[in-house]
């Protein structure tokens, strides 16, 4: 039965090559339509470039790019100009990044939990532990026993 199934498939495979249901003289793309000459544009009063100046297109490449993607600058809003200055957008320290890592920079004490996970090594966590209430962890987590249940008289 196997063979007929295989058979079968080989000459469904191999009737395929043989049809002649494709036609293969079909017309070239390019010859279709005839292709225009090529023209030379006329002149729109362009003048040519002085030696040694500035090229014009790469005075501000990155302000350009910038233009091209988000669309240049958009005037705010009487909303968002509020907002800005009730958020005290005006009043920024330019130099707040230099000061973020500095010893006397105020923070918020986070707790244990977060200067133990900023403290812990570097790894997979393969050997993490989890605990509760400042219960200390166990070598190996043992399954909790489940109960049997009694038959029934």
């Amino acid at each position: 039965m196997r063979n007929v199934v295989f058979l079968a498939a080989g000459l469904a495979l191999l009737s395929g090559c043989a049809s002649k249901s494709l036609d293969r003289a079909r017309p070239d793309e390019f010859a279709v339509a005839r292709q225009a000459p090529l023209v030379i544009p006329p002149d729109y009063a362009l003048v040519p470039p002085q030696p040694g100046a500035a090229r014009p297109q790469d005075a501000a490449g990155q302000t350009q790019t910038l233009d091209a993607l988000f669309g240049g600058a958009a005037p705010r809003s009487a909303a968002e100009t509020a907002t800005l200055d009730q958020a005290g957008a005006d009043a920024v320290d330019p130099g707040i990044r230099s000061s973020v890592g500095d010893p006397g920079t105020n923070v918020v004490d986070k707790g244990a939990t977060t200067r133990a996970i900023v403290a812990a090594p570097a790894g997979d966590g393969q050997d993490a532990r989890a605990t509760a209430n400042g219960a200390t962890p166990s070598a190996a987590p043992v399954p909790a026993a489940t109960p049997t249940p009694t038959p029934k008289p």
